[in-house]
């Protein structure tokens, strides 16, 4: 089994060239961050990649997070970067009107530079950026669903970057942003891992499943009891498999079904509405 967590830097690298470009095209930036890792799917240093771009913060997938944890980390956010932090699932398109109307409320500045220059308004440019699997896509998809109709592609813009509108004021890259994830951090690794932010060759599944059991020992232990049954058994993935006699060679548990399985089970938020960052290890 490989405990350890690989990074890729020409990966890293190609990812952050890609990102630059983009940042030069918009006004306004949409951070997703995943809310059951608040901490652990932010960048470290957003004022050196995002510079003085007016930015939005969006705490997504918050209906799999920890309900009180979410209130926390919002205020917490909005206090340490001085942008809205707004809470969203991908499952709703209830919140769109609230985004659309902030990021109208945080580009006042950018239309005023315009005008002050001579220049007649145009629509803002946003990009929605953020670490993999965090919800890019899906925020990007519910942003169009409000209009279908493309501007085509800009100057300077490669063909599979187009300006999508999504209000009378507002145009959307309709590519995401990927945030390089250069991250020395195992701890960080691993969360990231479990909210399947990395792909799965940079991992093992056993060693990462083992993990996200110790993560929720504590906490949310009686979530992983209640759903696996386990009474005064030890929680392990052995014993995880062996109730449901998941079976190998000599009676032995199926660890690497089971590994799977505890994966997709919290990812899914089938064991219950879970933070993995606390909000006092900052």
């Amino acid at each position: 089994m490989n405990n350890h967590i690989h990074w890729y830097p020409g990966h890293i690298a190609k990812a952050e060239r890609a990102l630059k470009e983009k940042l030069n095209l918009v006004d306004v930036i949409l951070e997703v961050l995943d809310a059951r890792i608040p901490k652990s799917s932010s960048y470290g240093n957003t004022k050196a990649l995002f510079k003085d771009k007016p930015r939005i913060i969006l705490l997504n997938k918050c209906d799999l997070s920890d309900e009180h944890e979410n209130l926390k980390w919002k205020k917490r956010i909005e206090e340490e970067t001085g942008a809205t932090c707004l809470l969203t699932t991908n499952g709703s398109h209830k919140d769109m009107n609230i985004i659309i109307n902030k990021i109208l409320d945080v580009s006042k500045p950018v239309i005023e530079k315009m005008v002050a220059k001579g220049l007649l308004p145009r629509p803002i440019r946003v990009m929605v950026a953020g670490m993999p699997n965090v919800g890019k896509s899906s925020t990007i998809n519910r942003l169009i669903k409000k209009s279908k109709t493309k501007t085509g592609a800009r100057a300077g813009v490669t063909r599979q970057q187009q300006w999508v509108r999504v209000h009378e004021k507002i145009e959307l890259l309709d590519t995401p942003g990927i945030i390089p994830m250069a991250q020395p951090d195992q701890e960080t690794a691993l969360k990231l891992a479990c909210v399947n932010s990395i792909g799965e060759n940079a991992y093992d599944n056993e060693h990462v499943a083992r993990e996200l059991l110790r993560l929720l020992s504590g906490r949310y232990e009686k979530n992983v009891r209640e759903y696996y049954n386990l009474e005064n058994e030890e929680v392990t993935i052995e014993n995880i498999a062996l109730k449901r006699n998941w079976l190998i060679k000599d009676g032995m548990p199926d660890v690497v079904r089971c590994s799977q399985f505890i994966l997709s089970n919290f990812r899914d938020g089938k064991i219950g509405k879970i933070t993995l960052d606390e909000y006092g290890e900052c």
